[in-house]
């Protein structure tokens, strides 16, 4: 089928803890992957959703309505709930819906729709289908029997301005039950919501988080005004993942006496 366009909905999906899964079981996710894309492309072409990416486990697919990338993310869901998987492994997958404008350019798609689609599949948990609420509001007047929406409440989203209210997709065959989303209003941080996306700087982001894993102090250094405070925020929000005690900031710039440093911190 043709690629979406002008108006679009995206429904993006990936495994949780595929990478523990590989280094635990490497044979077994071998075979249980292939199964696995095996599964979501047929369940996607029968909606007419149009698979344009696929990066290891994950799958991004743009259909031209809500009501099919809802009615794609169950049957999907339901379809892996009830395979039989290789070595016992278990394979959960957390879906996200959010509809906006986009255009396909070279096979792919750009735009702020896809940041935020992306965005809110990461706070999910496998197993979980998350909605935004345009896509749920489009969705609604047409919902299949024994489909529901759980409102989760509103969510600051990592790196987006704007927070969403986010909507549960509720159904028989599925779990109903799942930790708290991991959105920064739900992890421990007292990180201030920035008004502008992050764009960019990619390979430095990368080798930011890289250096963080390896030491215990790191030190950004540059002119005024060149993005330190920034580009330390947008990785301290990349590295919120519900492990630990969280992520904190501590704002230094108005101290004039050393001694007040350690105070300040505590």
């Amino acid at each position: 089928m043709a690629a979406p366009s002008g108006t679009v909905t995206f429904l993006f999906t990936d495994i949780e803890g595929s990478v523990k899964l590989w280094e635990s079981h490497p044979a077994e996710m071998q075979a249980a992957l292939a199964r696995h894309d095996e599964i979501l492309r047929e369940v996607m072409q029968s909606a007419d959703g149009h698979v344009f990416k696929t990066i290891g486990d994950a799958f991004c697919v743009a259909f031209d309505t809500s009501p099919n990338a809802l009615q794609a993310s169950v049957r999907a869901q339901e379809a892996l709930i009830k395979e039989k998987w290789p070595g016992g492994i278990k394979i959960r997958s957390r879906m996200a819906i959010h509809t906006g404008s986009a255009d396909p350019r070279d096979g792919d798609y750009f735009g702020q729709t896809l940041n935020r689609t992306s965005r809110l599949l990461v706070i999910g948990h496998g197993g979980q289908i998350l909605m935004s609420d345009v896509a749920q509001d489009l969705a609604r007047d047409s919902l299949p029997k024994g489909i529901s929406f759980k409102p989760l409440g509103a969510h600051r989203l990592r790196d987006l301005g704007r927070p969403e209210f986010v909507f549960q997709v509720e159904s028989l065959g599925l779990g109903s039950e799942f930790p708290a989303l991991r959105s920064l209003d739900s992890l421990p941080n007292n990180l201030p919501q920035q008004l502008t996306s992050f764009i960019g700087r990619e390979e430095v982001l990368a080798d930011l988080k890289a250096l963080i894993g390896r030491t215990r102090l790191l030190t950004l250094t540059g002119s005024g005004g060149s993005g330190k405070t920034r580009l330390s925020l947008q990785v301290a929000a990349d590295l919120l993942d519900g492990s630990g005690d969280g992520v904190w900031f501590v704002d230094l710039a108005s101290l004039r006496d050393p001694a007040l440093v350690a105070a300040t911190i505590a």
